[in-house]
């Protein structure tokens, strides 16, 4: 069993970056695929970022391609979302979880061991 914490929200102007992490126990950390979601008020929990367990491979939603870089440090059980040029539309709850084994990155069911989140609130 992995456990996640994510940090690093905050309230920023849109054009602002932050960078969340999302802190792992366990040995087995470098063994999975992880993903951030995020998820505004009154709707579903949509994907934004995913990585291969080597980091090899990254994955991301339109929305966010070109200006979202979501990475890995395996020796420190971390992932990060840098988000660079943040929107209005940006506020969120923002999770990572792991990925099982098979499946696209982009579906939430294929993920557990979800983290609390981290409050991402982007002001105009």
């Amino acid at each position: 069993q992995v456990q996640l914490e994510e940090s690093g929200g905050g309230l920023v102007q849109a054009g602002d970056s932050l960078r969340l992490s999302c802190a792992a126990s366990g040995r087995t950390f470098s063994s999975y695929s992880m993903g951030w979601f995020r998820q505004a008020p009154g709707k579903e929990r949509e994907f934004v970022a995913g990585i291969s367990w080597s980091g090899g491979s990254t994955y991301y939603a339109d929305s966010v391609k070109g200006r979202f870089t979501i990475s890995r440090d395996n020796a420190k059980n971390t992932v990060y979302l840098q988000m660079n040029s943040l929107k209005p539309e940006g506020t969120a709850g923002y999770y990572c979880a792991t990925k099982g084994a098979g499946g696209t990155y982009y579906y939430t069911r294929v993920y557990s061991n979800w983290g609390q989140g981290t409050q991402v609130t982007v002001s105009s």
